[in-house]
């Protein structure tokens, strides 16, 4: 008999623990999420047409479903191709902007899908780096959808420049302690010492400017 109630006392301490856990993440108005999220929120909200808890919901759905992803590390050979291939496809730009647009967002989600983030489903895929990168994902969603041929000259460009913060957070080598929400976006020469690509748009084909 005791040994019956000391497995119901843990059975429903373990409910409680599990019902707690998912209330934090739902908890102060979406307080916690938003500062998690950032433009993301804001963006879900607007996709639910103002329905806040409902955004909610789904964004506490991402944590609960990607939160525990573990990024796999890159070797110093596949981060320098990929580097390689980045400035490849930024200069490709000036003469195929559709082209280069379209083969800079199969390389992201073959990067992301490397640092082991699902790769299957563009939107299962962008959830789980929602959830890890939030400060970055706009772009990628502005790219991929420029990638399929909805999008100008000018907002392609803007979308690789936009996209780009997301490649440097998922090709940089990672420190052994990584503790901070959003990666800075280098604004120092790339590798081969030219200048940032987001300040080359004048050489864009049919662009505005």
């Amino acid at each position: 008999m005791l040994t019956i109630v000391i497995i119901a006392v843990i059975v429903i301490a373990a409910v409680a623990v599990l019902v707690v856990g998912r209330g934090r993440i739902r908890a102060g108005g979406g307080r916690g999420l938003k500062h998690r999220f950032g433009p993301e929120y804001d963006r879900a909200v607007a996709d639910h047409d103002g329905d806040t808890k409902a955004a909610e919901r789904e964004l506490g759905e991402r944590v609960t479903q990607h939160g525990s992803l573990t990024e796999q590390p890159l070797s110093p050979e596949a981060r320098a191709q990929y580097r390689a291939q980045w400035a490849g496809v930024q200069e490709q730009f000036v003469d195929s902007p559709l082209k280069a647009v379209t083969e800079a967002d199969a390389l992201l989600a073959h990067l992301a899908k490397d640092r082991g983030f699902p790769g299957e489903q563009f939107e299962e895929q962008f959830a789980a780096l929602s959830v890890h990168h939030a400060a970055q994902v706009r772009g990628y969603r502005s790219m991929h959808t420029a990638a399929r041929g909805q999008s100008g000259t000018e907002e392609m460009r803007e979308a690789m420049v936009e996209a780009r913060s997301l490649f440097e957070a998922l090709v940089t080598e990672q420190r052994a302690d990584p503790d901070q929400d959003s990666p800075q976006t280098p604004q120092s020469p790339d590798d081969r010492g030219h200048a940032p690509w987001a300040l080359n748009r004048r050489h864009a084909k049919g662009s505005s400017t």
